[in-house]
């Protein structure tokens, strides 16, 4: 009570608190808005019915607030942004004149993100035609054309609709993250998530007063809720766990007067990268599901290899979960090595006058670090691979396929809100240093 006390007695900070749920709300609205089609209702109705019984839809539509089944204008949420940003992270690695650009600081930085939105542009388009023609073709499987056969003036306008969706939540993202509070894209998919919280919940409650859950069904509720609890225990534990290297500073003479001489440590976060890495592999595991599209094409050779990797990686398969988790473990090291860089913070200890005890400065205080980063972000890997696939096992082994809270769910809802508290906490701190000065 006292922290919230803090919050809102503080005019700039609940300014800043406001202004973030102001934007969220103008999302929250825009996901409501639908594209336009020819018959709303019966697309409505369909979408229902289909994400019902798809868990990999589903799944999707948690990172768009809801936009996929309501074939909203941001159907496509933040993630064609989110992909743009995968390759220009990679292109940093492979073209020398944008890895100069991410060493150059927070200018080098606005210059990588203008390339990402310019990408996401692009992406968008394509993206939103992909999933359009997925709609398209399993309405028309089932027996209702919802869609039916847009004219390309049609088909235009649609496309248009979800690039400008996708932009204009790229742009609230980018305010928030300058204006606001903590990372605007972060806090926009952890709102799309809170979204679906209040809806699963007054379903499942309703159902328990009303007589509708029989007693298996209510067993199963409970050992969801214990394990969504334990699921939130470990994430904090994961999440706020580091391991403290000691760093000591020589002394030195300036004149008559003495620096340095202190002894203080090095935080290496067991989970570094935060949730980029299940988000990065969320749009990863896209492909299979884009692959399928040439399923219906006339070479027959295309049409037999796209229907047996769609098959293989169908979101019910072992091997889909599998992929999965591979892709998060890789990730997570890729992401931890591109925000800690041994190198790097070897010779700015060795430039500072500090050193590692027992270790020497410079390449043998790297290889320490390189050592000790990578056995840490193991662990920390393998916990975000299993948080990322419990929704699937569960799915497997206890016949059900409401991943709308799984454990990807809680792991960013509960990451993004420890961000945001320290985010808080900073600016609180900074204030009252402000206010003693």
């Amino acid at each position: 009570m006292e922290y919230i006390k803090q919050v809102f007695f503080n005019k700039d900070l609940r300014k800043r608190v406001l202004f973030v749920l102001f934007l969220l709300f103008i999302f929250r609205l825009v996901s409501h808005i639908p594209i336009p089609v020819s018959d709303p209702a019966t697309l409505k109705y369909f979408l229902g019915n289909l994400f019902a019984q798809n868990s990999f839809l589903s799944f999707l539509d948690i990172f768009s607030g809801g936009g996929i089944s309501r074939f909203s204008i941001a159907m496509m949420g933040v993630g064609p942004y989110i992909t743009a940003s995968i390759m220009i992270q990679l292109l940093t690695m492979v073209i020398p004149k944008f890895e100069v650009m991410s060493k150059e600081g927070e200018q080098g930085s606005h210059k990588l993100n203008q390339y990402s939105r310019i990408i996401a542009v692009p992406l968008a388009f394509f993206e939103g035609y992909g999933m359009i023609r997925f709609i398209q073709n399993v309405s028309a499987k089932s027996g209702a054309d919802v869609i039916g056969t847009p004219s390309l003036a049609q088909w235009l306008i649609m496309l248009l609709s979800l690039t400008a969706g996708t932009i204009f939540l790229m742009w609230i993202g980018e305010i928030i993250t300058e204006k606001g509070l903590g990372n605007g894209i972060s806090l926009i998919i952890f709102a799309g998530i809170l979204s679906r919280a209040p809806q699963t919940i007054y379903q499942s409650v309703s159902k328990v007063f009303l007589g509708q859950f029989d007693p298996q069904q209510l067993i199963r509720l409970i050992s969801f809720t214990a394990l969504g609890i334990f699921v939130v225990f470990l994430v904090v534990l994961i999440t706020e766990g580091q391991r403290e290297i000691p760093v000591s500073y020589a002394k030195k003479m300036r004149g008559i007067k003495t620096y340095g001489g202190i002894d203080t440590h090095l935080p290496l976060k067991l989970n570094t990268a935060g949730v980029i890495p299940i988000i990065f592999a969320g749009a990863f595991m896209n492909v299979p599901a884009v692959i399928g599209f040439f399923t219906n094409a006339k070479n027959v050779t295309l049409s037999k290899y796209a229907a047996l990797i769609q098959k293989t990686f169908a979101p019910d398969q072992i091997a889909y979960a599998v992929l999965f988790f591979i892709l998060v473990f890789a990730f997570t090291f890729f992401s931890t090595f591109l925000y800690f860089k041994p190198k790097e913070v070897a010779e700015n200890i060795q430039k500072q006058g500090g050193f590692v005890p027992g270790i020497r400065p410079g390449k043998e205080t790297e290889n320490y670090l390189n050592y000790l980063i990578s056995r840490i972000t193991f662990w920390g890997a393998v916990f975000l691979g299993a948080i990322a696939v419990m929704p699937f096992v569960l799915q497997l082994f206890m016949k059900t396929t409401n991943l709308s809270l799984g454990g990807t769910s809680l792991l960013i809802a509960v990451s993004v809100a420890l961000e945001i508290r320290k985010e808080i906490s900073a600016q609180i701190v900074t204030r009252k240093y402000e206010a003693l000065g």
